[in-house]
This record gives structure tokens, C-alpha cells and sequence, in this order.
């Protein structure tokens, strides 16, 4: 071994001097000292590493100290740290899948809590006194809400479509038009859970125009299920044509086929009603005659994630009869949320008032102009001019796969703090506490009123007071 390197590698302290250190003490003082002193571990390997690495006359005569010190303070900052934690959702998107699409109401939050915190009647009928279903605390408000005949939950749609395919068309051909063989977040394609549930595919159509004609000739004595889906974050536009539920129906009606719709967001909603794009809601499609509809929990719904199966009550009895029902069935938590969520919507301006999706959707804009400048008064008062603020018009996003052509207008505060670029600045907010997620455009820092919650305000403003206390001691 080259003697710079052995002399820098004998220069690296022991795991417990660093553990015993008073620089480090604030910080391994919540952690198990087995936890803490795995990260000092580590960061002693990398460093080992990195100098083993280095060609002997790159070394420098001395071990940065300094430079050892700030890494083992965020290696162990970030081990103190959940891994899933809040942040601050300051793009504009709505439904943003990667930040955990719909915030939950308040009412789901208390209602998670309390069953969370106790033992429950997950599946015990009280009224009975024996065992009951887990999927009894919702098909009643489910059936109310919609009309539908029964209902079934599952832990997402991807299941529930899934679920629905093997149960109803196992070894059987499903047709749906080619213009819907959609691909959803993750690279999770609709054809690929097609093939899980040991459905058949069958394209009918072509990608821009699919009639009834098309399915009619597809039709075999294979056929099982004529399928329709939303088509999620796309749109084709132009010289289109495609099949109208209620026509579908009567199709599937005339042949003994089974019609399923997956509407991917699903609302319980009319959102035209509120200047919003129509989207068809779950009550439409069942009285359209769909014999299953299929929709997520956590998208246009507002509450936590879960896949929802509605229609008639023979189709959805097969659904609970399948074994995969089990895998795929939601928890506790789960159930709590949606129950909670649900309820709302038994009086619409109440889920509209209630819900944080809905609420962010229908915001009006003079309310979102009045949010921008109070936020920018308060900007300016602490850090300007060093860190410059403008307010700008902003165009946000529904999210989720719905409403994908929606621009939503709104206001966005503009962020500039020179010598930073605007690729640095939103870095620095997204490593803060907690992390402010935004988006640069313009050589700028956009926040987007939008997607700030009520209750995010003040502690954005003391995740800027972190960010700038780090500017200005750097």
C-alpha cells in the first residue's frame, strides 16, 4: 500500500470516537446506537473506499475533516428521518401520483386514527355476535351513493381489473378497442394485466376510430367480456370515433356478453356542473347498463388508495367467490378512509367543502390571486431583495390520469435568489425541511398556489427560513 494512502487511512477515527463526540451527540442521541453507529460505519467504508481508489498523487496530504464531519451529520440527520414523510406540494398537479395523489379529508384522518388506535369490528357482526365480512362496512354506502346493486373493494384498480378479468374471463377472450390498450403510471400496461388474470386479448378497431361493427365481428363463442377504458393521461384527438357505452350494452345484451368499463379516476361527482371538463361518473356508467364498473379510491375520489367494483349482484358475488379476493383485499386503514370519504359525498357541497381534490379543483381564481399576494408580501418583508418574488400566472394540472387536456389557471409565485440558479434553488427546497416540491420555468422557482394546502403556508414559509439560513452561512 502507497504510504499517503495508509498514512489518510490511518487518519480516519474510530466508529466510537465519532459516537462519543459532542458534534455528533444531538444527533445520535434519538437514534439506537446499533442504527447510528451503522451509518457512521458506512460513511467510514466510503471513505476508505474513495482514498483506496485514488491514485497516490491525487492524495492530499491531510484527511478533509470537515468535509468527513458533514457527510456523518447527514447520513445520520437522514437516519433520524422517516423515509415516507410530508412534503409540500407546490407543483400545481392535483393528483400528483408521485407525491401520494389525494390528501385525505379530516374526517378520514380522524376516522383512520381512532380505528387504527383500537381493537374494531373488522369482520365481526355485532349485531350477530359471530364473524362477519370486511367488505360489509361499505356496500351499503356504495349502493347508495351509486345505485348499483353490490359492491366490492379491493387494495387498487390495477386489482380490480385484474380480479375482474380472472374472474369473469379466464381462458376466455376479452375484446376492447386498440385505441385503449393504455399504459399507466410505471410502466404497468393494461394488455400486461390482461395476461396476469389468464384473460385473451383481443383488439378490435383501430388506434383512432373503433365502431360497433368492429366488436360485432370479433364476437366468438370465446368471447366473454366486452371491455371499455378510460384512457387515462392521453387523448386522441381529431379524426376519432369510438363506441358509446349505452350501444356497447345493447351489443353485449343481444349476445350474452358481460360489459365492463374501467374508468380508471372515477368521480361520484358531475364536475361540468363546476366549469370543469365532463368526465362520466360512476352513477352514469351504471345506468348506462354496465354490468361492472371498475375506479380507483384515491384519484377523482378524494380518499385513500382502493380499487371499487360496482354493478350488478350476481357479477360482483363471482368477484368475492375468488380466492385472489383475499390477496387483494384493503385493511383496516383502508376501509376506515374510504368509509369516512364516502360519507361526505352523501351531501355534495359538503364533499366539495370537505375533500381536499375537490376543493383544489374547484378553487376560483380571485381566492388563489388573494393567496399570492399575501404569500408575497410576506416573502418580500423577510428575505427581499435578496431572495425576489413575483407573482405569475400559472397553469396547473388535474393529475392521476384524469382530465388530461384541463389546464387549470391559477397564480404561482416566481422565485429567483441570484447567484443561484433556478435549478439549484429548487434543489435546496427540495432537500429542506420538509421538502418543498416545485417546478422551474423561466429561469425561475415556481410555487403553485394550487396544490398549497391551507395548513402548508407556515411551514413553507419555515422551510424558505431553513433554505436561506443555509445561503447566507454558505
Amino acid at each position: 500500500m502507497d504510504p499517503k494512502c495508509a498514512t489518510l487511512l490511518r487518519q480516519l477515527p474510530q466508529v466510537d470516537e465519532l459516537l462519543r463526540h459532542s458534534r455528533l451527540a444531538p444527533l445520535t442521541a434519538s437514534l439506537p446506537r446499533p442504527w447510528a453507529a451503522a451509518q457512521v460505519r458506512r460513511v467510514l467504508a466510503a471513505h476508505r473506499d474513495k482514498i483506496g481508489a485514488c491514485p497516490a498523487e491525487e492524495l492530499p496530504p491531510r484527511l478533509n475533516e470537515e468535509a468527513l464531519w458533514r457527510e456523518l451529520e447527514q447520513a445520520l440527520a437522514a437516519a433520524a428521518r422517516p423515509s415516507l414523510r410530508r412534503v409540500i406540494n407546490a407543483t400545481g398537479v392535483i393528483i400528483h401520483t408521485n407525491l401520494g395523489r389525494s390528501p385525505l379529508a379530516a374526517a378520514a384522518l380522524e376516522q383512520v386514527r381512532e380505528v387504527a388506535a383500537h381493537y374494531n369490528n373488522l369482520e365481526y357482526n355485532l349485531a350477530r355476535g359471530e364473524r362477519g365480512s370486511r367488505q360489509d362496512h361499505l356496500e351499503g354506502l356504495l349502493t347508495e351513493l351509486t345505485g348499483a346493486e353490490a359492491a366490492l373493494v379491493v387494495n387498487n384498480n390495477a386489482a380490480a381489473v385484474m380480479l375482474a378479468l380472472n374472474t369473469l374471463a379466464q381462458g376466455k377472450e376479452v375484446l376492447i378497442s386498440r385505441g385503449q390498450l393504455v399504459e399507466i403510471g410505471g410502466s404497468f400496461r393494461l394488455p400486461e394485466i390482461m395476461a396476469v388474470s389468464g384473460a385473451i386479448l383481443k383488439e378490435v378497431g383501430t388506434t383512432n376510430k373503433t365502431y360497433l361493427h368492429d366488436y360485432e365481428k370479433a364476437i366468438t363463442t370465446e368471447t366473454a367480456i366486452l371491455l371499455k377504458v378510460h384512457p387515462s393521461n392521453f387523448r386522441i384527438l381529431g379524426f376519432t370515433h369510438e363506441v358509446a357505452l349505452p350501444d356497447l350494452v345493447s351489443l353485449g345484451r343481444s349476445y350474452g356478453l358481460l360489459v365492463v368499463e374501467d374508468l380508471g379516476s372515477g368521480c361520484l361527482i358531475d364536475l361540468s356542473r363546476y366549469g370543469l371538463e365532463k368526465e362520466p361518473t360512476v352513477q352514469e356508467t351504471l345506468k348506462a347498463g354496465a354490468d361492472l364498473v371498475l375506479f380507483s379510491g384515491d384519484k377523482l375520489l378524494g380518499g385513500p388508495q382502493a380499487g371499487l367494483a360496482l354493478g350488478s349482484r350476481e357479477v360482483v358475488a363471482r368477484l368475492r367467490l375468488n380466492p385472489l379476493t383475499r390477496a387483494l383485499r384493503p385493511d383496516k386503514l383502508t376501509l376506515a378512509a374510504l368509509e369516512a370519504t364516502l360519507r361526505l359525498y352523501l351531501e355534495e357541497p359538503q364533499a366539495l367543502a370537505a375533500l381536499p381534490t375537490l376543493r383544489m379543483l374547484t378553487r376560483p381564481l380571485p381566492e388563489l390571486a388573494r393567496q399570492a399576494r399575501a404569500l408575497a408580501r410576506v416573502i418580500k418583508r423577510r428575505w427581499g431583495p435578496r431572495l425576489q418574488v413575483k407573482i405569475r400566472l400559472s397553469e396547473g394540472r388535474v393529475g392521476g390520469g384524469a382530465l388530461p387536456l384541463l389546464p387549470l389557471p391559477g397564480y404561482a409565485l416566481a422565485l429567483s435568489l441570484p447567484p443561484l440558479a433556478p435549478q439549484q434553488l429548487e434543489a435546496r427546497l427540495r432537500q429542506a425541511t420538509p421538502p418543498v416540491i416545485a417546478r422551474v420555468e423561466q429561469e425561475a422557482v415556481l410555487l403553485d398556489l394550487r396544490t398549497i394546502l391551507p395548513e402548508d403556508r407556515q411551514v413553507l414559509l419555515t422551510a424558505l427560513q431553513g433554505v436561506m439560513g443555509q445561503f447566507e452561512e454558505g
